[in-house]
């Protein structure tokens, strides 16, 4: 089984009800790239990377496929199941720009689980159950629509929300977080991300006047030197998002005692081989976090939930989907979908999802053995 050939889209995933608030911007649209990977036995593979605009982190979706452009064609005649192989072929052609690595790196997972007939999350270890839980995002707003917006989240089903805090007042944060509060029973966690948003003295501030709240802190600040200036001086547990870049970043916030848990997304840290480690090194450390990634369609949200599926429940803080963002499927028998707060793990071998690519149009470029 060889690496034949690999072809490159680009599709448009506007926002359902735009914008997407956060504290660094507002996002309408969004520009995802698709690779498909091809075998010289005719299995097909595919991967996908979306990066969530321009100013969430140093990626972006031109960017991605740029870097894809330099690596794709190292993976011509490498057999795509020898993960370590693959992944060394990418390094030596390309440094960094792990995010469009991790759309190859998924190619090749569902490459190898269709090669030998079983899930992904089999392969990275096998599923410790077969839902999922998914947490909800609660969009920079008022406090009231806040508190309404949570109120209908509860009803769905969700039982992890996530407060968008963070470029506007201190006090209308602290009002958005209670408000939210307000109206969440025993049971649920609540979360209040910043998205790099405060600086020292206001999340010090808001954590302060939220101290009778239970809730998580989650990467207040910009810099890690932010973040280990807040050790000790917050009433909150602290999770580390953006800054959780690699395994390096992982391993060092856990060794200065910055992180308390982590936000970590798949695309981010360079894709599922990478992911695998990270996961085991939080398991060693017992440190939670959630598994999840930027954006994305069925291919991303099927790689974040197998390898969600693998981590065990009381180290996984839930998952998140954009797909309540996100109008439309490319597999019609929509094999990742949450439902009641919860999602289950696709059934088919590799990635479950076998997209319709003609969705997509034209691929942008090919590269071919």
């Amino acid at each position: 089984m060889k690496v034949t050939e690999v072809h490159v889209f680009q599709h448009d995933l506007p926002v359902v009800d735009p914008p997407y608030t956060m504290a660094t911007q507002s996002v309408y649209s969004l520009d995802t790239t698709i690779v498909m990977v091809v075998c010289d036995d005719g299995t097909v593979g595919y991967g996908e990377t979306c990066p969530l605009g321009s100013t969430y982190q140093p990626q972006h979706a031109l960017g991605a496929r740029a870097a894809i452009t330099e690596v794709a064609p190292s993976l011509l005649g490498l057999d795509p199941t020898l993960h370590g192989q693959v992944n060394s072929a990418m390094d030596a052609a390309l440094l960094g720009h792990g995010y469009a690595k991790a759309a190859l790196d998924a190619a090749c997972w569902d490459l190898a689980g269709k090669a030998h007939g079983v899930r992904v999350c089999d392969l990275l270890g096998g599923a410790t159950r077969e839902r999922l839980p998914a947490y909800h995002v609660v969009g920079r707003v008022p406090a009231d629509e806040a508190a309404e917006t949570a109120a209908r989240l509860l009803s769905e089903g969700y039982t992890r929300l996530q407060v968008k805090v963070g470029g506007r007042t201190v006090e209308e944060d602290i009002a958005a977080i209670r408000a939210v509060d307000a109206v969440r029973p025993p049971g649920v966690r609540l979360v209040a991300d910043a998205n790099r948003g405060w600086q020292v003295p206001e999340a010090i501030q808001v954590s302060q006047a939220c101290r009778d709240v239970v809730l998580t802190i989650e990467q207040p600040c910009n810099s890690y030197a932010e973040l280990r200036a807040l050790v000790g001086k917050l009433c909150h547990p602290m999770f580390v998002d953006e800054s959780a870049t690699d395994l390096q970043a992982v391993t060092a916030a856990i060794q200065d005692g910055v992180a308390d848990g982590f936000g970590l997304k798949v695309s981010r840290v360079g894709g599922l081989t990478a992911m695998r480690a990270i996961r085991d090194v939080c398991a060693a450390h017992r440190r939670p976090h959630t598994l999840e990634d930027t954006w994305g369609g069925d291919i991303v949200w099927a790689t974040t939930v197998h390898m969600a599926a693998t981590v065990e429940p009381a180290q996984l803080d839930c998952t998140w989907l954009s797909q309540t963002y996100v109008d439309g499927f490319y597999d019609d028998r929509e094999p990742v979908r949450i439902s009641d707060g919860w999602i289950e793990v696709p059934s088919g071998p590799g990635l479950g999802v076998e997209p319709d690519a003609s969705r997509w149009g034209d691929p942008v470029t090919s590269f071919t053995r």
